[in-house]
């Protein structure tokens, strides 16, 4: 493992984006709301997304300066969107919440992990 994620940039894109994604959690807005819905995510559990999603923001800025948190936090970012990309196969939702939203974020995260940590 470098002594920096390298390069940078993927680390601070993913990072921008989950922060974001937690902002759209806060109070899910309609298609957020929709896609929770959708795959029968629980609603009392829906206030969840946006303090894991602002967790990771963090724990992926951190891991600028401490690279093995920022590489667990792209892991656990990966396993999160795993488990997104599940509940949308379970769910039988095979439109543009799986492909674009879940799977889209889950190469992003796989992709962060692999170029900036390994």
């Amino acid at each position: 493992m470098n002594a920096f994620p390298d390069p940078l940039w993927p680390v601070l894109v993913l990072a921008f984006v989950s922060f974001g994604d937690a902002l759209l959690c806060l109070r899910p807005v309609a298609f957020v709301a929709k896609c929770f819905e959708d795959v029968r995510f629980p609603r009392r559990w829906w206030w969840v997304a946006a303090p894991l999603k602002f967790a990771a923001a963090a724990g992926l800025v951190a891991g600028i300066w401490v690279p093995y948190l920022g590489a667990l936090t792209a892991a656990a970012v990966v396993l999160y969107f795993l488990s997104a990309v599940a509940m949308h196969v379970r769910a039988r939702d095979f439109g543009r919440n799986l492909f674009l939203n879940a799977a889209g974020m889950l190469a992003l995260s796989v992709f962060t992990l692999l170029y900036s940590f390994a």
